[in-house]
């Protein structure tokens, strides 16, 4: 039976069930970790803040970075919130704020600092029919970007998509949004293949619960040999089949309804 991590670890430990960050201590024999979140829960962010103090990783890879992005981040910034905000662009990111990732970073500074976030215009040409093997380059086999996928597991992926999508995109895009998340899963796979290399790790992961997932996610590219962990986190407890190998379940937060602009 897979082991269920339930301790919830939030930012305010009078809500927690227990706050013990030896728990992601553990971790540190694993080569890469996945520390999954909602994007716009503060709490998971604190919990990745907690995690990378006690894993002490030798490299960090943001989803929410380009590489480029995180070449800017130098240590001269990493104590100054409105000049790294600035150097990054972070307002036009789309990402949400940048006080929750602030922390994230800072607590990534005696690591490698390093962006796996595919850039909007290598995302839309995919979207629109581009090919995402020649904009990935080398190594496209190796993560995984010329397999064809399992019918079953297109159908899924492409509900998910829909379902992403308030019901409100055109089916005969749903393949091109599928091939898209599929690009996103194999340059995290790439980068952070890349950095264990570099540094002998451990290498964390900040991504969202989805990428981070062992069915079809990152830890389904990573090649043979390499031992990783995926924590997801949630705002309520999952069924049984939740495809990480743990999970944490916090405080939810308050946010409107997304799909309202197309009711």
């Amino acid at each position: 039976m897979k082991a269920i991590l339930t301790i919830a670890l939030l930012a305010t430990p009078a809500l927690a069930e227990e706050l013990i960050p030896d728990d992601f201590a553990e971790a540190r024999g694993v080569d890469i970790v996945l520390l999954g979140e909602l994007h716009d829960n503060p709490h998971h962010h604190v919990n990745q803040v907690i995690a990378i103090n006690a894993i002490k990783p030798a490299a960090v890879v943001f989803e929410m970075l380009t590489t480029e992005q995180a070449k800017r981040i130098t240590p001269n910034l990493l104590n100054d919130f409105r000049a790294l905000s600035e150097n990054l662009d972070w307002t036009a990111s789309g990402w949400p704020a940048f006080s929750m990732y602030f922390p994230i970073i800072q607590a990534s500074s005696k690591a490698q600092i390093l962006g796996a976030q595919v850039p909007r215009d290598t995302a839309r040409t995919a979207i629109l029919g581009g090919d995402p093997v020649e904009s990935f380059g080398a190594d496209a086999e190796l993560f995984g970007l010329t397999k064809i996928l399992p019918d079953a597991q297109q159908a899924d992926r492409e509900a998910l998509q829909m379902a992403a999508h308030c019901d409100a995109m055109p089916e005969t895009m749903l393949p091109s949004m599928v091939m898209v998340q599929r690009l996103r899963d194999a340059t995290l796979a790439k980068v952070a293949t890349q950095a264990l290399e570099a540094t002998g790790g451990p290498v964390i992961v900040i991504t969202g619960n989805g990428h981070a997932r062992t069915d079809w996610g990152v830890p389904a590219l990573l090649p043979e040999g390499i031992s990783f962990l995926s924590i997801a986190q949630l705002e309520a407890k999952p069924e049984p089949s939740q495809p990480h190998d743990f999970w944490i379940i916090t405080e939810p937060v308050n946010r409107e309804d997304p799909c309202k602009a197309f009711q």
